[in-house]
This record gives structure tokens, C-alpha cells and sequence, in this order.
């Protein structure tokens, strides 16, 4: 599909396809964010492994229909199992997803990321500004996982990025950016900045990418419909938290609920989305 004839429609279609096929996505991800994403997966209708020891990680992702790999609690062990399950799922054809947490934050951290990026090019990248801007190359400054730059600044790098891996690139931020090799781009700008404050929204918005990537074979409009369908939902939350004069205690349940229960004209008429062929 190209970039002008994808609106909010389509992108329900997709979410519709993850609740009906319920993919399974195996995920090696961080300790902050691991409980939090597999109930977020559980809650949009995915179904949700987490997987890192060397031994299984090439059977499980030889039954998985997606892959996220997430750095954010990073060591040896852990980057070994990604590396072996990145090069399995390359050979089945899976998706495979990468969340560069961190990124520019150590050398060793960077020095992870190239080592396992070698090993085989990701589908998807998705990063705030600072992490895409430094997986891209780009000076960039970054406070530990936390982006020191708005998204709109990463644009550049992101196209640069996706180029170089002939990958899909996704910026989150008060605006999210997706870019792929070909230029296509979208825009989303829904969301609240409270969902800045709970731990492994982020993450989750990786997980979801994944899901989405193992129903829909583009992974440009895949990525689309996970970051828009997340935005909604985290904009709905925050509403219903305000309402309930509660905060962002209230809000991690009020975003799982949101992601289950969504529904079609909540969708089409929340959505603020612009696509760039």
C-alpha cells in the first residue's frame, strides 16, 4: 500500500487481524519492562513469550510469528541469545524488531548495538530521538534511556538509518515518525505526555510493532498501525485517569483496559495522522 492510501480504516484492519490471528511474539526484552509488555500484548490480543536462554531461543523463535529485541537491561548473555535468535528468525523470515534502549548512553552499549546489528539487519527500529539519532551515527545527547532531543530533530537520521538497513524506522516522541527506505513517511500525533512517566510504555510500543509486523507483511504500515493504536489508546487513558482524579498509578491499568477494549469509531475519529509518500 503506499503512504497516501492508508488512513485510519486500514490501519483497524490490522488491529482486527491481531486480535483474530493472536500472534505469537517472542520477545528477549528488559527486567523494567517485561511484565509490562506481555500484558500489553495480552491486552491488544497477541500472544506473549519471553525467552532468552541460549539453548531454546532459535525452537522459540522457530514457532513465533514475530521477534522484539529490546537492550535496555543489557549484558553478555543476554545479547548473545539476541544475536542467535536474530539470525534464526532471519532465516524463517519473521519479523524482527529492535528497541535500541540506551543508545549512545555507554561505548559498551554501542559497541552491543553494532555487534548485533551485524549479525543480521532488524525489520523494524524503534527509538526516541536521541536512539535513533545514535544507532544512525548522529551526534546526539542522551540522559541514560531518555531522549534529550524531540522527535522531529531525528527525521534526518532516521531516513538515513533505514536506508543503510533497508529497514523501517520509527522515532516516538509527542509526535512519532515512520519512515522506510523507500521515503514513505506518517506522522501520528496522538498520546499525553503521562504516558512519558510510567515504565516500559516505550518498551511496550516495540512489543506491539511486533504483533502488528507478524499480521501485516509491510512492516512500514505495521509500525503505523501499532503507534497509532497505542497513541489512541494512551490518550483515551489519560482521559479516563483525569476524570477518575487519580494519576499515573491508575493509568498503567486504564492503558492495559484501553488496548483491549478499543473500539472502531473511538479509532477512526481519534486518530491525527499525515502520510508522506
Amino acid at each position: 500500500m503506499s503512504a497516501v492510501d492508508l488512513d485510519a480504516a486500514a490501519l483497524w484492519d490490522d488491529l482486527q487481524a491481531v486480535r483474530e490471528r493472536a500472534p505469537l511474539v517472542h520477545s528477549i526484552t528488559n527486567f523494567v519492562a517485561m511484565n509490562f509488555n506481555a500484558n500489553a500484548l495480552l491486552a491488544i490480543g497477541a500472544s506473549p513469550v519471553m525467552a532468552h536462554a541460549h539453548e531454546e531461543v532459535a525452537d522459540m523463535v522457530g514457532i513465533a510469528q514475530a521477534l522484539v529485541l529490546n537492550i535496555g537491561t543489557l549484558e553478555p548473555a543476554w545479547m548473545h541469545a539476541m544475536q542467535l535468535a536474530l539470525k534464526a528468525a532471519r532465516s524463517r523470515g519473521i519479523a524482527v524488531v529492535l528497541d535500541p534502549v540506551g543508545a549512545g548512553a555507554t561505548p559498551y552499549r554501542n559497541a552491543a548495538l553494532a555487534e548485533l546489528i551485524e549479525a543480521g539487519a532488524p525489520t523494524v527500529v524503534r527509538g526516541n530521538a536521541s536512539e535513533i539519532m545514535s544507532v544512525a551515527g548522529f551526534a546526539a545527547h542522551t540522559r541514560g534511556v531518555d531522549s534529550a532531543a524531540p522527535s522531529s530533530d531525528a527525521v534526518e537520521a532516521a531516513l538515513v538509518l533505514a536506508r543503510k538497513l533497508g529497514a523501517v524506522v520509527c522515532i516516538s516522541g509527542a509526535d512519532d515518525h515512520v519512515v522506510d527506505a523507500s521515503a514513505r513517511g506518517a506522522t501520528l500525533s496522538n498520546g499525553h505526555p503521562w504516558m512519558t512517566r510510567i515504565t516500559g510504555v516505550g518498551c511496550s510500543a516495540s512489543a506491539l510493532v511486533g504483533a502488528f509486523a507478524a499480521v501485516q507483511p509491510d512492516p512500514w504500515r505495521a509500525t503505523v498501525a501499532a503507534m497509532a493504536c497505542l497513541g489512541v489508546v494512551g490518550e483515551l487513558a489519560v482521559e479516563r485517569t483525569q476524570a477518575a482524579r487519580a494519576g499515573v498509578g491508575r493509568l498503567q491499568i486504564e492503558l492495559l483496559d484501553g488496548l483491549q477494549l478499543l473500539d472502531r469509531a473511538s479509532f477512526v475519529s481519534r486518530l491525527r495522522m499525515v502520510v508522506h509518500a
